[in-house]
Formats: C-alpha cells, structure tokens, sequence
C-alpha cells in the first residue's frame, strides 16, 4: 500500500510458530493486514519452518533497512511475564537502536505494559505505549448467535490482541537513510513477527475521536431502498449508518415519520488515519470508495454514487436545564437534540437510537422512548452531554398539557449552559382529572417513574405477566403504590399489579392487589407455557382480585374474544380498555353499552417496548370535589365511570351539567343539552356527540366558531325517548409514530340518562351475540382447551371436579343474560 513497506525479516528468522504456544494456529502469517496496515511475517510461504526473530539471550541481532522512513511499525510480543501475574510492568525486554546515516543511534528502551506485553494479555493490562493487532469493531448488526445477544446490545466490541502488538518509532530524522535496526535483548523472552516502514505524514494508528458524516446515495434508485448502507474503514473504525429522518413528517415533541427508513441520507460517526479508505455498500454491492483525508481536507468527497460529507463543526459539552415556564421550576420531561444535519445528540448515558432502530420487546433501555425516527431521553429536568457548536435543533414534550417545544439554538464555542422553557397549556389535575395507563409492562418500577414523570402522567399501572417460560416484573411487586414527588404538588404513583392472560378466552388487567392471583397465564403459549393445561379461568382471577378490594379491567377490550362477556354479564368487569381507537373497538364497547351494561372506559398503551411512550394512550379519572389523589381513589374514580380515553385530545362532556359517569334522571321523554369541547396539543378533525352508538352532533374546525384547529366546541339538544347513553369523541388528523400508529383520539365514558324510571337497555341483537359468545367460550372449556386429570391433580380451588368448576361462570353468565330478555 502507497506509503507503507514491508521489510523482508526471512533472512534474520529463527523460531517458528511453535514458540507461541497454544495460539500458534491464531497467529497471523505471510503477507497479512494488521489494522490495514501490510506487514510480512516471514517468508511467503506460512508453512515455512522459520517465521519469527526471537533474539537468544545477549545476542543481538542487526537488520539491514537502507531506506528512508518517518516512522518504523513494529509486531511483536513478549514471550512470557517477567514477574508472576504481570507484575513486571516496567521491566525492560530490550532495546531498539535505529542506525541512522551519519552514524547518530536512536535507542528506545522496550519495556513490559508499555512498548511490549505478553499474548494473549490479562484483561486490564495492555500495553501503554502499543496497540493490539485488531481493531475495535462492531458487533453483527441484524443477526447473531443466541449466546451473543446480550452482548449485541453492546453494538461494538473492543479489539483484543489476537497475536502481536504493535508499536510506533518515530523517526526524528525522517530526511536521513535509516541504516540498520539492531534488537539487543536485555533478558526477558520476547519476538519481533514484522516491520513496516511509513513514509506517510500520519500516525499509524488511529488517535483521533470518530466525527460525523453524512452519507448521500446519489443514484435515486438506490436511494429509494428501504435498506441501510454499511461501511468498512481499512485503518480506522466507523458506526453503524443510521438513516436520517426527513422533514416530510416532522413533528415537534413527537417523532419523524422515516419507516421503513430509506438508505439515504444516513450518517455515520468514522475514526481514521487520513490514508484510510472508506468502502460504502448495500447489500452487498459496492457504491465506492473514498479517501478520509480527502473528507476531512475538502469537507467532502464523492464517488459517482454516493456523497460522504463532512458535519463536525466542533463539540461543547452542555449542561441543560428544562424550566416550566410559568412557576420557573425544573420539570422532569423528554428531550431530542440534533444537528442541522439530523444527526442526534442525545444526553449522555441515553441513546442516539434506541436499539438501533430496531424491534426492541421486552429489551427495557433505561428512560428512552422511539417515536419514527427520533429517540428521545427521558430526564428530571436536567441532563449533560454533547452538543455541537453553531445551529442545534432542539425538541422537548411532556405529556399532552404542555406546548411540545420545538427551538433551533445556537452553541457558542465555549458555552457549557443552556436553558429551556416548556409551556404548560391546561391543567388537568386542578380541574379534578388524573392521568394514568392502565396497562405497562417490562420497565421497572425505578424506570416507570423516571417515564411518567416524564409524561406528567399520575399514574402508571406496571403490570406483571408470563410469555411462555419468560416471568416479567417479579421483583416489582409490593403489594401498595410506590409515589415520587411532583412538580405541582400531589404525587406520581407506580402500582404494579398483572396482566393475567389465556389466549383463547382473554386477557384482563388488575389492579390494587395486595397479593399475586396466580396462576398469571394458563393454557399454552403464547402466554403460558408449552403444554400448559386450563388451570383456571378468567372470572375466578376477578373473583380473587375483587376479595382484595382491587380493579378488574378487560384489556385491549374486545380480544382476545371469549370471556370477557362472561365477566360484563356477571358484573365482574369494573371497566373496558381500549388501546387504539377502531372501528372494531367502538362497535363492541357500543353493542355493551345498548345492552344495558354500564361499563366505565380507560386507556392504556400495553407498552412493551421503547417505541411506546408511557401514557401515550391514557385515562383521565376525575376525583370528587376537593378529594384528596391517592391511587384508590383513581381506582375508585374509574369504577364510577368518571373517566375519559385520551391520545391526545381532552374532553369535557356535560349533559344538562352532568359529566361521564353520572345520571341524569328524566320524569319522561324529553330533551336533555349537550355540550362538548375539545382542546389538543394535535390538530383535530372532528368533535362528535354520540348517542346509543349513533353521531348525534359534529364539529370541525370549519365548522365551530373556534379559532385554529386545536380547540373545538359543540353544543347540542338531544332527544331522549327512553333509557340512553351520551358520550363524546374526538379524532386528530394524525396517526402517533409509536409502533402501534395509534390515531390521535379521545373518548367519554358515558352520561347515563333515564326516562321516567329505573336505567335499564336491552338491545336484543346485541344480548344475543353476548350470549353466542359466552355459549362458544363454554364449548372452547369443555371441548378444546388442555385439562389435567382429576385423579391426578388436586387444583388449586380445591374442588375435585375441575370442570364443573371452570364452567361455573359461563353459566351464571347465561342465566343472567336470559333474564335480561
């Protein structure tokens, strides 16, 4: 390669591989790369006798060069320790005497840890002064062996000396003829593999911190791929390619829209020595080669197909302060920074990207979420790191009752502060309304409470549960909420409680509990374990939850679609969650509804990984009066209905000055008032009344006299001829950038109206498809599902006859329904 030479050492060679050791078979022979650097290690031929120089006691060996060099690379290694467990860190091994023209000698004394160390080295103790024979590197980017994963997470790996060392002279006389090179052994057992001359002007190896490029495919049809773009640096190291987010779908707070990403732009962090080449791919393919120092030295280089450009305008490290704007108190929050370019910036100890981008169920990271393209660090209102000096995007939300925060400032060189101000736009609690998420899994609860704290979310419910032979959250449990201290006084509470699950008859979610209700899964994957057996079901772990005073919950209501009309029909259902607004969803919990069941609504996100935010679907539950938050008053509050489901929007529903929840009692047929508003940190669509499952009144923001498209209100006279239910909705123009692509939309538990007598619903068609569900879930229990022999099993309720006991609730359940005919 232009600018290093091999010397040919086989004349001066008299040891062969089996002076190493155990890892001769390891050891680089022949004409060989260290680094991407060329180096000869004896002859030609690898399986030659002699290969290496390994200088006898006083007996030194000269090396003809004849040749001019700034600098002279040396492989070798020490033999053996020259103390007991590397404790001879100093001891000298030899000297190097450079026999330059003019007669002058340069001797560098070579000493243990520092010019020279033993192969293979005891973790802790390289050598000072050398460098090991492989580079740093990455780990496999999208597959690898199982025992490989947890270190996957690691994304890079450290270059550990595979056979030799190498080490640096610097010739202080590059302009004379270097003569000779004589190795004078000093006593300790050491060889020299190879030596390379530079005529560079450059150090070997890299000693320079990586920079940003960003990488541009210009061939549009290779840029259109949704693929990404790897890179292979001879003589340095580079990161992974990330791609950048565009600005098509660009939202403050709250993610770019990039999935599946194209393969450009992308950038990348490379560190190298400016003759390194840069080798861009895809698939395979080859896009071209460029020169780092060309990049470095021009800003830029390209290749015909793609463009590597140069974006470090330098680097300050910033301690930034988020402010509430109004009390100029430190608010807990989630932050983005990044270059003009793209390039993130995130605070130290979180990530640029979460899992780089990748599926990252059940992996918890520590405080950050991914939304698109963009990550962002959760912190308490202070966090530290690197920032690059000039234009700085920065992006900063929390929650759905501040303003998200989307600035471009500027770093000075030598500004080491920077302070930033959110806008809280309502406040929900001193209006009564608690925020909260029904259903979280695999954060601790350390983590939870760093996240809601985060999402100005009140409370989070971290729920245990079973994948198979994967138990989560076991450690978390308490049995009472853990509570972290607010920026507006009152407290932000974690319960964990479960989410105990069947695949066939359904999934329910409890909380408050003051001890497990186990078995938490039953019946086989993909929640209980290969060959499981239906041990329980699911209106016994209501009954057990209820006899702890706790919540029961149908989760992401209707699916699993088996039991949960069982537990509705039977009143063992407090309430039904939903987790993304669908038709679907709607026509269900509407069906209930009709049916004459009164049936609180909550929201949840059923977050299992860092590409959900907490709380990004969530319940507010209104408290009475000036009572006082605590977490079984949430509880308490939702179990009466006084709830709504927010993606965003807030909504407040009164029907003749009543709210979700309550009655209104009518003496008969008669017209009650409607009326309805919305406010958002999202653009709305519509704001609708809905009345016994039909829209009864629409505004948009055409069509109400509000201003903009983030508040809409509607007033509106109903007609009620009988017992009826009232709510509100409201639906954004965006879907969210979580995995999901959950649509931005709110929705009322129900205003219960009564007319001339008792509340009472009974939609025929709707009793009957509740009673055709509850029939075929029996048949799934008496029929399908796996059960244990009675002979052989005594089971947890006691009884000997297990299937008259799992049958029992899908009877009472059709016997109550049959007297609602």
């Amino acid at each position: 390669m232009a600018g290093y030479e091999p010397v040919d050492l086989h004349p001066y060679c008299n040891a062969g591989v089996d002076v190493l050791g155990d890892p001769a078979d390891d050891a680089p022979l022949g004409r060989v790369q260290l680094r991407g650097l060329p180096f000869q290690v004896g002859g030609d031929d690898p399986a030659a006798q002699r290969c290496f120089i390994a200088p006898q006691p006083q007996t030194p060996v000269s090396i003809a060069v004849g040749q001019q060099a700034s600098r002279v690379i040396v492989a070798h290694r020490l033999l053996e320790p020259t103390r007991p467990a590397g404790h001879g860190v100093g001891t000298q091994v030899a000297d190097y005497a450079f026999h330059l023209a003019g007669g002058e000698v340069v001797t560098v004394p070579i000493r243990e840890r520092f010019e020279i160390q033993v192969v293979p080295t005891e973790w802790g103790r390289d050598a000072f002064l050398a460098v090991s024979d492989t580079p740093d590197g990455n780990e496999p980017r999208f597959e690898g062996r199982w025992d490989g994963a947890g270190y996957r997470l690691t994304e890079h790996h450290k270059g550990w000396v595979k056979a030799y060392w190498l080490w640096c002279w610097e010739n202080p006389h590059p302009e004379k003829t270097i003569e000779r090179i004589e190795l004078i052994p000093r006593g300790p057992a050491f060889l020299v593999a190879a030596l390379t001359l530079s005529q560079a002007d450059e150090h070997p190896f890299v000693n320079g911190p990586a920079r940003p490029v960003r990488l541009e495919v210009t061939d549009p049809d290779l840029a259109a791929r949704d693929d990404v773009l790897s890179i292979e640096v001879d003589r340095g190291v580079a990161t992974y390619p990330q791609p950048l987010p565009t600005t098509v779908d660009d939202r403050p707070g709250y993610g770019a829209a990039n999935a599946p990403p194209p393969a450009s732009p992308a950038y990348a962090g490379v560190a190298a020595i400016p003759s390194a080449t840069l080798v861009l791919r895809q698939r395979d393919e080859d896009l071209g080669q460029v020169t780092w120092g060309d990049v470095e030295r021009d800003g830029h280089a390209d290749t015909g197909r793609v463009r590597v450009e140069l974006a470090d305008s330098g680097r300050n490290w910033v301690h930034v302060t988020v402010l509430d704007d109004a009390t100029g108190k430190q608010v807990p929050c989630r932050v983005h920074f990044r270059s003009p370019e793209g390039i993130p910036y995130q605070p130290h100890g979180h990530h640029n990207h979460v899992a780089q981008n990748l599926n990252s169920w059940h992996y918890d990271v520590g405080g950050d979420v991914r939304m698109g393209q963009s990550t962002y660090a959760y912190i308490d209102g202070k966090c530290q790191g690197w920032l690059p000096r000039g234009e700085v995007v920065v992006d900063v939300a929390r929650g759905f009752e501040y303003a998200p925060l989307r600035e471009t400032v500027r770093i000075e060189p030598g500004q080491r502060e920077l302070t930033l101000r959110l806008n809280r736009v309502t406040d929900m609690a001193a209006n009564g309304w608690w925020s909260g998420d029904s259903h979280v899994h695999f954060l601790s609860t350390a983590g939870a409470q760093l996240e809601q704290l985060g999402e100005d979310l009140r409370v989070v419910n971290l729920l245990q549960s079973q994948w198979g032979a994967l138990f989560t959250s076991t450690e978390e449990f308490t049995g009472r909420p853990s509570g972290v201290g607010g920026v507006h006084g009152g407290d932000y509470l974690t319960y964990v409680g479960q989410e105990n699950r069947q695949h066939a008859l359904g999934h329910m979610v409890l909380w408050g509990l003051k001890e497990p209700v186990m078995p938490w899964c039953s019946d086989g994957p993909d929640e209980a374990e290969l060959g499981g057996a239906l041990d329980t079901n699911l209106s016994d772990w209501a009954d057990r939850t209820h006899a702890q005073g706790g919540t029961v919950v149908a989760a992401h209501f209707p699916n699993p679609n088996g039991e949960p009309a069982v537990l509705v029909a039977t009143g063992r259902a407090d309430a039904v969650e939903m987790l993304a607004q669908g038709e679907d969803n709607l026509r269900e919990y509407y069906r209930y509804l009709n049916s004459g069941y009164r049936l609180p609504l909550v929201g949840g996100t059923d977050k299992m990984s860092s590409a959900v935010p907490v709380g990004l679907y969530r319940t507010y539950a209104r408290l009475d009066g000036n009572q006082e938050f605590s977490y079984d008053a949430w509880c308490a509050a939702v179990r009466a209905g006084r709830t709504f489901l927010s993606g965003g929007p807030l909504l407040d529903l009164r029907v003749d000055g009543r709210q979700p929840g309550d009655m209104v009692e009518l003496s008969g047929p008669g017209t009650v008032t409607v009326e309805a508003q919305v406010t958002s940190i999202f653009p709305l669509r519509t704001l609708e009344i809905v009345c016994n499952g039909e829209v009864v009144g629409t505004a948009t923001p055409d069509s109400t006299g509000d201003s903009g498209d983030r508040r809409l209100s509607l007033t509106q006279d109903v007609r009620i001829d009988g017992s009826a239910w009232i709510a509100a909705r409201a639906f954004g123009t965006q879907t969210h950038l979580d995995e999901w692509g959950r649509q931005v939309f709110a929705h009322t538990s129900p205003v219960y109206l009564a007319s001339g007598g008792p509340w009472g619903m009974a939609d025929p068609e709707g009793l009957h498809y509740m009673r055709t569900l509850v029939e075929g879930a029996r048949e799934y229990v008496r029929h399908t599902a796996p059960r244990r022999a009675d002979h052989l099993t005594t089971h947890h309720h006691g009884e000997a006859d297990h299937l008259a006991w799992l049958q029992r609730p899908f009877d009472e359940a059709l016997r109550a329904l049959d007297a609602r005919r």
